[in-house]
């Protein structure tokens, strides 16, 4: 049976005044609405990721919170301002994945220039240095590495001295070492009160270095809080076994279980209590290559998300249930 999704939680409330304001939301194209009603508000300090997959209309969200595209209905809200007036007074920072690198122009060369068209930009040296680009300074941005080039992007976002900061993918083509500088740089920015708000596939990242996790899928947010929130709500514990043939329908209705995944001869219920589901499992006598594992980020994210992610079999209708009680 297909699973239905309701969220977890779209009432995720902050102390302080809002940096970043979305009031039901939605934008379309043509027939595709890539948001969908949607209700958000960041409090000034937060970190906060997005996640979803491809087409949940994170990229969608972004561009309109950096006022470069309009919403079809609602309201975006900066500061209690629009947009525009925010980036206009170099309130707002912005790392994107697209852009081409210019020719003939060194790193600290480009960095001075983006800093001298805001009103009260960071230093040259300070922008250059968070974001370890301080070695390549006398380097042509064109003839630099993409992870290199990654760092000038952040450093131009940087060059204002931004209240918000906002980060699309700003790791994808770092290596390891690289994102883990990316990382303290960015911890260091946002412990200044800084507002960041970034999207990310490393699930991971967003886990270890956001405050807030948001979730969405098909235009809305299906889940909102802590990583630490999101995985319990999503079922806090992972009880897996070897079916050895037995029936698989009496699993659902298990103490316990919030969804049933099937993969092969093994069974993976996702369950909030796992004494309980352990002990009605081993009086079904189903405990063969039994383990008990919590719920990690990427899974939850699998449950809230729709579609078979992965290839993985579709879960029982307990997952129904499960959202229903946890919304």
């Amino acid at each position: 049976m297909a699973r239905t999704k309701e969220p977890v939680s779209t009432a995720y409330t902050t102390g302080g005044a809002a940096a970043v304001a979305f009031s039901g939301v939605t934008r379309s194209y043509g027939a595709v609405r890539a948001v969908d009603g949607l209700d958000l508000e960041i409090a000034a300090g937060e970190t906060v990721a997005l996640l979803g997959r491809n087409g949940a209309g994170k990229s969608t969200t972004l561009t309109m919170l950096l006022g470069l595209l309009p919403p079809g209905t609602g309201s975006v809200r900066l500061f209690a301002g629009t947009p525009e007036t925010a980036v206009r007074a170099g309130r707002v920072g912005a790392m994107l994945q697209d852009g081409k690198p210019l020719p003939r122009v060194t790193v600290r060369e480009l960095v001075t220039f983006v800093a001298a068209t805001y009103p009260r930009p960071m230093a040259v040296t300070e922008a250059l240095e968070l974001a370890g680009l301080s070695a390549c300074a006398g380097r042509r941005v064109d003839r630099l590495s993409g992870g290199q080039a990654q760092r000038v992007r952040f450093a131009v976002a940087l060059a204002g001295n931004p209240e918000l900061l906002v980060l699309d993918e700003p790791t994808a083509a770092l290596d390891v070492e690289a994102r883990r500088a990316f990382w303290r740089s960015m911890r260091a920015y946002a412990r200044r009160g800084n507002t960041v708000v970034f999207s990310t596939h490393y699930l991971e990242e967003a886990d270890e270095h956001a405050d807030r996790i948001v979730v969405m899928d098909g235009g809305r947010v299906v889940a909102d809080g802590s990583g630490e929130a999101i995985k319990r709500r999503a079922g806090g514990t992972l009880v897996s076994f070897d079916l050895a043939g037995a029936a698989t329908e009496p699993l659902a209705t298990l103490p316990g279980v919030s969804a049933v995944e099937v993969r092969g001869d093994r069974a993976l219920l996702r369950t909030t209590d796992s004494d309980a589901t352990v002990v009605a499992l081993a009086g079904l006598g189903l405990v063969r290559a039994l383990q008990v594992t919590p719920t990690g980020l990427e899974d939850a994210f699998l449950t809230l998300t729709s579609g078979n992610a992965g290839g993985h079999a579709p879960a029982h209708s307990a997952a129904t249930r499960s959202a229903k009680e946890l919304a």
